[in-house]
């Protein structure tokens, strides 16, 4: 451990540069306007891991943005880990809201602000400084391989194919991933699962134009009020998702299960005042914990529709969207939640709009064994870097690949993250703790460690 304490120390200032550098780069997937930006922060994810010490490095090519690969096997006799991340970003609008600019890494009271702090620059890029670490102080302790993609902020539509094409290439005994967080950094958790999802667009379509809200007004509906109305009636009054079928392949949680996850350490009014709300919402016969991480949901994540700009302007429109997301949990499949959806959606339309829905993408909610080699190394490496024992949670967000490593790799996946949910990701002011930052650089080594050792 002081080998690890004093390398982080004697590199300090040059870790948290370079993490600024790959900051700086605005790898918005999701944007055309950006693609160039994409691509320069793949070239700079594979310069940074040959620099390390990675050998076979390569920015592969795909059908979208390119997949960068590296690796370093010491002995084939001795395990591997995967090391999966993602160096696309979310788009950083609003960017009014931005206190500083979102592709201009800034400290703040220890905190590093930019688009992509923790999500999921800032914690990818632990691993490539702790397997450089390792090879510097010669204490890699087994093999070790990265694919660190760009896709994953727009459903990793490539990733999948290149993941079937490298099988031999990708053979490992663990995925290692950094891409979720911790309760905080004096009560350390580790995550043992993970929602699915499943994420639509929806379309509503009046008149063959907009309207002149005078004339027309009152005689023709007006597709914003009706999605808000179709949108309204997806709840009832118990916050309760009203789509037929929708929890049919749910399973509850048992009363000691529940009991444990509510045993986490908690505190409601903090909660409220750090989101500044005065009550909290959620299906009704459930807590925070358990909507957030056990419970399926449905949200709406964008609405438009008419005339949004400055001034007014009388009109009633001719359309009105949505985009929609639903999180899911273990036994539901993003394809049958994604047609329950859209069988229900199509049959309370009035006859007075037509309505679209457009599937965007999806992913399988998982489960992580807690009984493995690779989560008791996750366990004893937390518990000697944090001095505590790791708190087991259930993580509300999706990360859609970890079932893919299952279903085509026979992998499983070690959520090891270092982030915090008050990290503003997707929102504007992201940030990510530098404790938190090299504290991951301090630990990943040790899960290495004793991956190693428990596996012989």
């Amino acid at each position: 451990m002081q080998v690890i304490k004093q390398y982080i120390e004697d590199n300090k200032q040059r870790l948290l540069d370079e993490l600024f550098e790959l900051l700086r780069f605005p790898s918005v997937s999701a944007d055309p306007k950006y693609a160039p930006d994409v691509l320069n922060a793949a070239d700079y994810v594979a310069k940074k891991l040959t620099d390390a010490g990675a050998d076979n490095v390569e920015v592969c090519k795909t059908a979208g943005y390119p997949i960068v690969y590296g690796e370093k096997i010491i002995d084939a006799s001795l395990p591997t880990v995967l090391v999966y991340g993602h160096y696309d970003v979310q788009p950083p609008d609003p960017l009014e809201l931005w206190k500083t600019p979102p592709f201009e890494p800034t400290v703040r009271d220890g905190k590093i602000y930019a688009r992509g702090a923790c999500d999921d620059k800032g914690q990818f890029y632990m691993h490539v400084k702790a397997f450089e670490l390792m090879m510097q102080t010669n204490t890699l302790p087994c093999n070790i391989k990265f694919m660190i993609e760009g896709e994953e902020e727009v459903g990793s539509n490539n990733l999948g194919i290149f993941v079937k094409a490298n099988k031999e290439r990708l053979k490992a005994d663990v995925v290692l991933i950094s891409d979720t967080s911790m309760i905080s950094m004096e009560n350390p958790s580790l995550e043992t699962g993970l929602r699915g999802l499943s994420y639509l667009e929806v379309e509503v379509t009046g008149p063959n134009r907009d309207l002149h809200s005078g004339v027309y007004g009152g005689a023709v509906a007006n597709p914003a009020t009706i999605l808000a109305k179709m949108i309204a009636s997806l709840h009832d009054d118990d916050n309760h998702i009203t789509i037929p079928g929708f929890y049919d392949d749910v399973t509850e949680l048992t009363a000691a299960e529940r009991a444990e996850l509510n045993a986490a350490p908690y505190n409601e009014e903090e909660y409220k005042k750090d989101l500044d709300i005065a009550e909290t919402w959620g299906e009704k016969g459930y807590t925070t914990f358990e909507r957030t991480g056990t419970r399926p949901t449905l949200e709406v994540n964008g609405i438009w529709g008419g005339y949004i700009g400055e001034g007014a302007k009388t009109v009633l429109p001719s359309k009105a969207n949505a985009k929609i997301s639903m999180r899911l949990v273990p036994n539901q499949t993003s394809e049958a939640i994604t047609k329950l959806f859209t069988d229900h959606f199509l049959k309370i339309a009035p006859p007075y709009v037509k309505v679209k829905v457009t599937p965007h993408h999806g992913g399988e909610p998982v489960v992580t064994p807690t009984d493995s080699v690779a989560y008791r190394a996750a366990q004893k490496a937390i518990a000697e870097a944090f001095g505590k024992q790791p708190i087991p949670t259930r993580g509300g967000g999706s990360i859609p690949i970890v079932a893919l490593f299952e279903a085509e790799l026979g992998l499983k996946t070690v959520l090891m993250g270092f982030g915090l949910d008050s990290d503003a990701l997707h929102s504007p002011n992201e940030k990510y703790d530098i404790f938190n930052y090299y504290k991951g650089i301090e630990t990943i080594p040790l899960f290495h460690k004793y991956f190693a050792e428990l596996s012989k």
